[in-house]
């Protein structure tokens, strides 16, 4: 009997032997990971078998955001978001759990992995603290001869969390400031502020000065859906795995290189955009790219061609970007 898929998608790999890390297409199955170099490979890059295999998340080594699996050899993994990471590291859990059990594999809703509600939504509650008479109350504060607007310290956070009954106590309540601090919904106001979310430093969504200004504009606004498609070069035509983040008024999606750091390669203005489902691309065949295809044509004229991993993901993000494109700024 084959093997039950159990999840499939975009993930950051780094090398067995070299140091550097690839987007990979990532199938998990009841008894192993299959990475592909492209999600059209027939044949994969690698297995991981999950039997005797134990799984450390996150992997203080590498950052905030990593998975891995570990027999004879360690296998890293990186997720494009906190979200997307913890449902592959429950999945995961759930396989191994699975084989040495002699179980088949059964789905369970908990979020035990990081100690959450199933009804978290991180965008929702981020919403929430920026409203101007229910949220949390914002302060404006000077460090390092800096003045911070948009501030509240850890402590008011948490304080609030308790109080909206989103969180049931303290250590809770620092988790979903901590996810909220490490999707970039709230961006630290010194490095300090990530030692220590409740004691050290400030949340702000950036902080004003004459020298400096931490947050541009286009960043403002919440962070509504983000995740891996594959996009089209401008120049070469070519496809390449690209982490996008959707981001409501300003109506914004940025595109980053999910082996990298936090910079974007690219922004794409969305207002007055028009987002349509394709069936054809240009030059998208010979690159083994079929399927899935969606269209941005910007209010200049600025054509972006982009695949999804499925139908389904395809009609959410064609659905979430029309929206945004709509209403935002």
């Amino acid at each position: 009997m084959e093997p039950q898929q159990i999840r499939e998608g975009y993930l950051v790999k780094k090398g067995t032997l070299l140091n550097s890390w690839k987007a990979v297409w990532v199938v998990l199955s009841e008894d192993g990971l299959e990475f592909y170099k492209k999600k059209t490979d027939h044949s994969p890059k690698g297995m991981i078998p999950l039997k005797g295999a134990t799984l450390m998340s996150p992997c203080q080594d590498f950052g905030k955001r990593t998975i891995t699996t570990d027999k004879k050899q360690d296998h890293f993994f990186q997720a494009s978001h906190m979200e997307e990471r913890e449902c592959w590291v429950k999945d995961i859990k759930r396989a191994i759990t699975c084989l040495e059990g002699g179980k088949k594999f059964a789905r369970k809703s908990t979020r035990r992995s990081i100690r959450l509600p199933d009804t978290v939504n991180l965008t929702e509650l981020y919403t929430l603290m920026k409203d101007q008479d229910d949220g949390v109350k914002e302060l404006k504060l000077e460090q390092d001869n800096r003045v911070f607007n948009h501030c509240f310290t850890g402590g008011t956070v948490v304080d609030w969390l308790i109080s909206k009954q989103k969180a049931r106590n303290r250590p809770e309540a620092l988790m979903l400031a901590t996810g909220l601090l490490n999707e970039g919904f709230l961006q630290p106001a010194s490095d300090l502020s990530k030692e220590g979310a409740e004691n050290s430093g400030f949340f702000c969504e950036g902080y004003s000065s004459d020298e400096d200004t931490l947050l541009k504009e286009e960043f403002r606004g919440n962070i509504i859906k983000q995740g891996c498609l594959l996009k089209q070069g401008h120049k070469r035509k070519n496809w390449k795995v690209r982490k996008f983040m959707l981001r409501d008024d300003p109506a914004y999606m940025h595109y980053y290189d999910p082996t990298k750091g936090d910079d974007p390669l690219g922004s794409i203005h969305l207002r007055g955009s028009v987002i349509t489902a394709v069936e054809y691309v240009p030059d998208a065949k010979k690159y083994d790219i079929d399927g899935n295809l969606f269209e941005i044509i910007t209010s200049d004229e600025t054509h972006y061609f982009l695949q999804a991993a499925t139908a389904e993901e395809r009609k959410e993000w064609i659905k979430a970007i029309q929206a945004v494109s709509k209403s935002g700024k």
